[in-house]
């Protein structure tokens, strides 16, 4: 194919909304198969196959990457071992959409893809599951949100703590006033060890990669090599490349900085402070790698409710039991940690005494 420029993708989205104008569900009955294709089958991409895989209704139907490296490992991992038909394979996510046969996409792209990718599906009629962080910024996400409406699609932004039954069973202990009635403040930490990613200089990409479709609607830039594998970006450090990613707080933070607003029920900050710098290492990632952010609400109570932040290298959170990320509340009688994506502990007075846990899963 050839090359494909920004402008490219933003003439090519135009146009589909002219030419599709409307769209109608592809399958016929509710009980029908769903055929599923999944968009980045690395990472997260293979967690998507195997939750769909699992589903008795859905078969998946095409896996599509532009790393066409990542086909014979992950047909044969999900499908040929376990006796299952052999997916279709695509470089080219505007193939899949052009698809008449596939139903739903699922994103698990990196993040600069997932909102033109939601919105593109939309416009082909398909429903949409994509990973977080859907968007960028604002704009992108009321695009995104005019996408689903005008073409009538189902659009699931993955936040997998809502889905953790523990999770649920937290939150409402929570808000039933398990730890008091006055729930002030969310703690939120990522304390992930994040190591060098290594200096790059201009080089070739992978044989099989293709790299232009990779970067898709970002600004085209040179592949960058280095000594750590593959290069600067695949299939992971573009994580903290600005163009790409968001660093760890749109990669791991976000799951805290959801549950926290859930748990406090609040909604838009009216008042936020950020700040962050680069420590440790002179490598080539672009987002800091240490940053403490703060956020104050208005509670549905009226009162000033906070939440935090706070994102670097090495667990020093005993309160959460060490973990290397979570999420911990206060209030007015105790407080309540949730230091993975399965449950919590709540603990009550001054002494800290263990009332209540819970790690069902989910």
């Amino acid at each position: 194919m050839g090359t494909i420029t920004r402008r490219d993708f933003v003439k090519g989205a135009a146009a589909a909304s002219v030419l599709l104008g409307t769209s109608k569900t592809s399958w016929a009955k509710a009980n029908d198969r769903v055929r599923v294709a999944v968009l980045g089958i690395n990472g997260r991409g293979k967690s998507h196959i195997s939750g769909f895989e699992g589903l008795k209704d859905v078969e998946v139907a095409t896996l599509c990457d532009p790393d066409s490296r990542l086909f014979k490992p992950r047909v044969y991992e999900f499908f040929t071992r376990r006796e299952k038909p052999e997916p279709k394979v695509e470089q080219d996510l505007r193939k899949v959409l052009e698809d008449k046969d596939i139903d739903a996409i699922s994103i698990a792209t990196p993040n600069h893809w997932h909102s033109l990718a939601t919105i593109w599906a939309c416009q082909a009629g398909k429903d949409v599951y994509v990973e977080k962080p859907m968007t960028h910024n604002i704009y992108e996400g009321r695009k995104v949100l005019e996408a689903a409406k005008k073409y009538g699609r189902v659009v699931q932004h993955g936040t997998q703590l809502r889905s953790s039954e523990g999770f649920q069973e937290g939150i409402r202990l929570l808000n039933e006033g398990l730890i008091g009635d006055d729930v002030y403040m969310a703690r939120c930490v990522c304390y992930k060890w994040r190591p060098s990613i290594g200096k790059g200089h201009p080089g070739h990409p992978p044989d099989g990669l293709d790299w232009n479709i990779w970067q898709g609607p970002a600004q085209e830039e040179p592949f960058m090599v280095n000594d750590k594998g593959d290069g600067i970006y695949v299939h992971y450090f573009w994580h903290w490349v600005w163009a790409y990613g968001n660093g760890d707080i749109g990669n791991q933070g976000v799951h805290q900085l959801d549950a926290a607003r859930w748990g406090l029920g609040v909604d838009v900050p009216y008042r936020c402070a950020s700040m962050g710098g680069m420590f440790l290492w002179d490598d080539a990632k672009e987002i800091f790698n240490v940053s403490s952010s703060s956020f104050m609400f208005k509670g549905k109570d009226g009162k000033d409710k906070m939440m935090t932040l706070e994102v670097r290298p090495w667990c020093t959170n005993d309160e959460a039991g060490g973990t290397s990320f979570g999420v911990i509340f206060y209030g007015s009688n105790g407080y309540m940690t949730f230091p993975n994506y399965d449950g919590y502990r709540a603990y009550e007075g001054k002494d800290g005494k263990l009332v209540k846990e819970n790690f069902k899963g989910g």
